[in-house]
C-alpha cells in the first residue's frame, strides 16, 4: 500500500474562504462612486481574492507561472500531429523564455518556472527544474499510464513546488504545461470524471485531420476500456489515463488552496488538472481563478462540469499557461480600482438612491 503523506496532509489542511473578509470587500465596492455591482466580475474576482487571503487590501506583486513538462506514451497511437520530441524542444525554449507564455509573462512581470516532471530524454538546461518521475508515461491503450504511486508522486511534486514558491513570497501562481499528446489525456480524464461522451470531450488538438481525429477518439475509448478507471477515484483516473504534467498541476492547485493563495487555471489541460484537484477536495475550487475559455472543443464541457465562468474568450488554444498572464493583468486592474476609486462621500453623492445591479 502506497503512502499519501504530503498529499493527505495537504487535503486535510484546506479550509473555506474567509466570509467576513469577502463581506468587507463587497461593502467597500458598494461604497465606491458607481452603480452598485456595475463592475460585475471585476468586483467579484477581488472579493474572491479577499476570501482567499483574509484581507481587503491585496496586491499581487510577485507572480509565477509553473510549466509542468512531460511526455505521453499514448503518442505512439498517432493522436498528435506533432512529433514527441517537440516536448523537449519546447521545454528548452521555455527555459530560454522565447515561447508564447514566456513572452506574455515577461509583459506582466511574471516569472516562468519550467519543470521536467516526465520528459522523454535528458536535458542539461540549468533553468529547468529536474523532478523527472520517468521518461514519459506508458501507452494507456496497452496498460495504465502510470502506477498509483507515481500518480501520487506527480501530485506531491506539484505541492512541493507550490509550497516552495509561496514560502518565497509569491502572491499568485498560474498552472501551465507542455506535453505532446496531452489533449488526449485531458479528454480521457474529462470523459471519465465528467461522465461525458468522447465526441464532446475530444478535439483535434494541435491540428489533426478528420481521419486522425477519429483515431484519437477511438484511442481514448480503448484506453478507458482497457484500464476501466474508477470515476469516483481521481488518483485512479490520473494513473490510468492521465499524465505526469496533469498530476503536477493538480498538486499546484492543492498547494495554493492549502497556502490560501490564488492560482490561475489556464486552458483545457490545466482545467483537467483542476478537475482532479477539486475531486480530491471540493474546497479547492474556491481558490482557482479561471482565465479563459480554450478553443479546444471539450473546454466548454469542462467549464460546465467545473461550474466556472472564465474571464475571457479569446479563441486561444496554445496551452503552456498562456491564459495566466492575461488573468494576472485583469486581477491587477481590479485590485487597483478597489484601492484607488473614490467613494460616494468623496464625490458628495448619496449612494443609497442607486439600485443594486447585483440583485437584478
Amino acid at each position: 500500500m502506497f503512502k499519501l503523506n504530503l498529499l493527505e496532509k495537504t487535503l486535510k489542511s484546506i479550509s473555506p474562504l474567509d466570509a467576513e473578509a469577502m463581506k468587507l470587500a463587497r461593502d467597500k465596492w458598494d461604497s465606491l462612486v458607481k452603480p452598485i455591482g456595475s463592475l460585475g466580475q471585476l468586483e467579484e474576482m477581488t472579493i474572491k481574492l479577499s476570501g482567499i487571503t483574509g484581507s481587503v487590501d491585496n496586491e499581487l506583486n510577485k507572480k509565477a507561472i509553473v510549466v509542468m513538462c512531460s511526455d505521453n506514451g499514448v503518442v505512439e497511437e498517432g493522436v498528435s500531429s506533432a512529433p514527441q520530441e517537440f516536448t523537449m524542444l519546447l521545454a528548452e525554449s521555455m527555459a530560454r523564455k522565447i515561447t508564447g507564455v514566456a513572452t506574455l509573462a515577461e509583459f506582466v512581470n511574471a516569472d516562468i518556472i519550467t519543470v521536467d516532471i516526465g520528459l522523454k530524454g535528458k536535458t542539461d538546461n540549468m533553468n529547468i527544474i529536474n523532478k523527472k518521475i520517468a521518461g514519459g508515461t506508458n501507452n494507456f491503450t496497452k496498460t495504465r499510464a502510470m502506477s498509483c504511486e507515481d500518480a501520487v508522486k506527480s501530485i506531491e511534486i506539484g505541492i512541493e513546488i507550490g509550497d516552495m514558491l509561496f514560502k518565497n513570497n509569491y502572491d499568485i501562481i498560474g498552472a501551465g504545461e507542455l506535453g505532446i499528446g496531452n489533449t488526449t489525456t485531458s479528454a480521457a480524464i474529462l470523459s471519465v470524471l465528467g461522465e461525458l461522451d468522447v465526441e464532446i470531450t475530444c478535439g483535434k488538438g494541435a491540428g489533426l485531420t478528420d481521419e486522425q481525429h477519429k483515431n484519437k477518439k477511438e484511442v481514448i475509448l480503448k484506453g478507458i476500456e482497457v484500464n476501466k478507471p474508477d470515476k469516483e477515484d481521481p488518483i485512479d483516473v490520473l494513473s490510468k489515463v492521465g499524465g505526469f504534467d496533469i498530476g503536477g498541476m493538480c498538486g499546484l492547485f492543492l498547494s495554493a488552496a492549502k497556502n490560501r493563495k490564488p492560482i490561475v487555471m489556464d486552458g483545457f489541460i490545466s482545467s483537467a488538472a483542476a478537475l482532479c484537484a477539486i475531486k480530491l477536495n471540493s474546497l479547492v475550487k474556491e481558490y482557482i481563478v479561471p482565465s479563459h475559455l480554450s478553443h479546444e472543443p471539450g473546454a466548454q464541457a469542462m467549464m460546465e462540469v467545473l461550474g466556472f465562468k472564465p474571464m475571457l474568450n479569446m479563441e486561444m488554444r496554445l496551452g503552456e499557461g498562456s491564459g495566466c498572464p492575461l488573468a494576472f493583468q485583469i486581477l491587477d486592474i481590479g485590485l487597483h480600482t478597489l484601492k484607488n476609486m473614490g467613494t460616494f462621500e468623496e464625490a458628495s453623492i448619496k449612494g443609497e438612491v442607486l439600485v443594486n445591479i447585483r440583485e437584478k
